[in-house]
């Protein structure tokens, strides 16, 4: 596997918010239900953590996924070149998460743009803060979307809004995978 440079700044940082919190591995690995083993390959940029594994830490440490993925970033730009976008991926699911927003803690929306590949599926144990703001927009494939006891099927051009709270699963229709634009509002 080829460690990118967003990948070791992740890892960094992973590292320093665990430390932050004065916990051990074994407490972390306790609090997110992810192995010792494997939180170490991670803070050491061995490997690149899957979208869920990354939920559940970022869970664990209060923050979204893009509040994280936005601190490995700089932070002066008001504006970003698509060459300058920062892409991540997962290694188990192949879904891709480009930051289409340039980083800024002192914004509360940001774009993220999300592809999975046809019959990719990712569940999400919890949401990384509760009742978070999101809204996407399909713009090419299928996308179903669960929550709780709640189920929706988009198609292209569809925009769904929703307060995440619970258990999640995002899934890729079988053929066309799925194309979106997310747009994140923190609190």
């Amino acid at each position: 596997m080829s460690v990118t440079e967003t990948d070791n700044r992740l890892a960094l940082r992973l590292a320093e918010l665990r430390e932050q919190q004065g916990w051990s591995l074994d407490k972390l690995a306790q609090a997110t239900g992810i192995s010792r083993a494997s939180l170490s390959r991670i803070e050491r940029a061995e490997t690149s953590p899957t979208t869920a594994l990354l939920n559940r830490l970022c869970h664990a440490y209060g923050v979204t996924m893009s509040r994280l993925l936005q601190e490995v970033e700089d932070e002066t730009l008001l504006l970003i070149k698509a060459d300058q976008q920062t892409c991540w991926r997962d290694p188990d699911s192949g879904f891709q998460r480009r930051t289409l927003s340039p980083p800024a803690r002192q914004f509360k929306t940001e774009l993220i743009e999300g592809v999975l590949p046809p019959g990719a599926h990712i569940d999400y144990d919890t949401p990384p803060l509760q009742g978070l703001e999101q809204h996407i927009w399909l713009q090419s494939g299928g996308l179903t979307i669960v929550m709780e006891q709640q189920r929706w099927t988009l198609a292209a051009g569809d925009c769904l809004r929703f307060h995440l709270t619970g258990r999640s699963a995002f899934s890729a229709d079988a053929q066309a995978g799925a194309r979106y634009i997310l747009a994140v509002c923190k609190p």
